[in-house]
């Protein structure tokens, strides 16, 4: 059910405002500089600082698929919290219009920020910092939007409150745009935790 629902506020997103070009978290597609690499750095990328006032569950993810298809362990340093932690990504599925992405977090030393590490700024409690890059065409597909204005949110997971200690996960996901239906595979990029490449389109 709620993959439904996140895949009709994708859909709604795509119909309604089409291709947001160059802005960040527009849940559109932009064209990569034709003189920078398609991969962005695997270094850590710290969010701004920013303060929690609540704590709230993420969203769950959609049912997605428990095999791992791609995987890397960090060290994570976001807003003043460090600790190391394994990503893995068990999901990446064409649906129509829209791509599904499915990962799992899980802590294993320090305590690693999911609160705002993965978001677009220190105020951001989502994963809309989360990009898809077409090496191929050049493209970067930023997370989708369930609207066009300063209110629109993402179709992704909330994150407020979540620092992960050893052993403990984060079930996570985000729908983007679908590449062309040549793609069949795109690098993930991820703050805080880098570059995952040539992951499969299912």
């Amino acid at each position: 059910m709620r993959k439904t629902i996140a895949l009709a506020f994708a859909a709604a997103a795509l119909a309604g405002c089409g291709v947001i070009p160059g802005q960040q978290g527009a849940g559109g597609e932009e064209r990569q500089p034709e003189t920078a690499p398609a991969a962005a750095s695997e270094q850590s990328a710290a969010p701004e600082q920013g303060a929690a006032t609540e704590t709230t569950p993420a969203q769950s993810a959609p049912p997605q698929d428990t095999k791992v298809i791609a995987t890397r362990e960090v060290s994570t340093g976001a807003s003043g919290t460090h600790g190391k932690a394994r990503v893995d990504i068990t999901a990446l599925t064409r649906q129509g219009r829209t791509v599904s992405l499915n990962w799992t977090v899980t802590g294993i030393d320090g305590k690693v920020n999911v609160h705002n590490g993965l978001g677009g700024g220190g105020l951001d409690f989502t994963v809309s910092g989360v990009s898809l890059i077409d090496p191929v065409n050049a493209k970067r597909y930023r997370v989708a939007r369930n609207g066009t204005g300063e209110g629109a949110e993402c179709v992704c997971s909330g994150t407020q409150g979540q620092f992960l200690e050893p052993e403990e996960s984060s079930t996570l996901y985000a729908v983007f745009a679908a590449p062309p239906a040549d793609v069949t595979k795109v690098n993930i990029e991820m703050p805080m935790i880098g570059v995952f490449t040539d992951v499969p389109i299912s």
